[in-house]
C-alpha cells in the first residue's frame, strides 16, 4: 500500500514539474463538498449500508489552464463498510479539462486505526462552472473499482463497485 501511495506521489510531482512553467499562474483552490454514493451489486451483511452520503474537503492545484491535480478526503459513516468506526478516504487525482472535465483517482480506506491494505481506483467525469471569479461548483459522477474486505471487521467477503453524484464549491486563491 505505502509503495502504491509512494508512486502515485511521484508520478504527480513529475507531472507537476513537466505542465508548470517559470511564467505559469499556478491556482489553488479549497473546498467542501457531499456525494450520494451506492454499491452496484445486493450485499447481504447486517450493518452493512449499500448506499448513503459522505462528506469530503478539497484541494486542488491548477498548475495549467487544461490540468488539475487533487486531494481529497472523504469521511464515510460508520456503517460503510461494517467499520466500528467513521471511514476516512483519502485520494488523489489527475484531472484534464476545464468547465467540462475526466479525471483518473487512487485513494485509500482508513478506519479502525488501519489502513486498508489494497487501493481503490476512480473514474470521474464532471462539470466545474465558475459562479464569481473566485468561487467555482464542481458537479461530478464517479464510478469507483474497489473490494470492502479491508474496511471493518467483517466475517464475509464484500466485493462491489461503487457509483457516486457528488458535488463541491471551492474558493480559488
Amino acid at each position: 500500500m505505502l509503495r502504491t501511495l509512494t508512486t502515485l506521489a511521484i508520478v504527480l510531482t513529475l507531472s507537476l514539474l513537466a505542465t508548470t512553467s517559470a511564467t505559469a499562474e499556478v491556482k489553488h483552490r479549497f473546498g467542501v463538498g457531499a456525494h450520494y454514493w451506492t454499491a452496484l451489486d445486493d450485499i447481504d451483511v447486517d450493518d452493512v449500508k449499500e448506499d448513503g452520503v459522505a462528506y469530503l474537503v478539497s484541494y486542488q492545484l491548477r498548475p495549467a489552464s487544461l490540468i488539475k491535480f487533487g486531494l481529497d478526503v472523504e469521511m464515510l459513516p460508520e456503517e460503510f463498510g461494517g467499520a466500528a468506526e467513521n471511514v476516512y478516504a483519502p485520494q488523489a487525482y489527475v484531472i484534464l479539462g476545464s468547465t467540462l472535465y475526466a479525471g483518473l483517482g487512487i485513494g485509500t480506506y482508513y478506519t479502525d486505526g488501519e489502513f486498508a491494505e489494497d487501493p481503490f481506483y476512480n473514474l470521474r467525469a464532471g462539470i466545474d462552472l465558475c459562479l464569481l471569479p473566485f468561487i467555482y461548483l464542481d458537479i461530478n459522477a464517479n464510478y469507483r473499482f474497489e473490494n470492502w474486505d479491508d474496511i471493518g471487521a467483517l466475517d464475509d467477503k464484500i466485493s462491489s463497485d461503487t457509483i457516486t453524484l457528488g458535488t463541491a464549491v471551492r474558493i480559488e486563491l
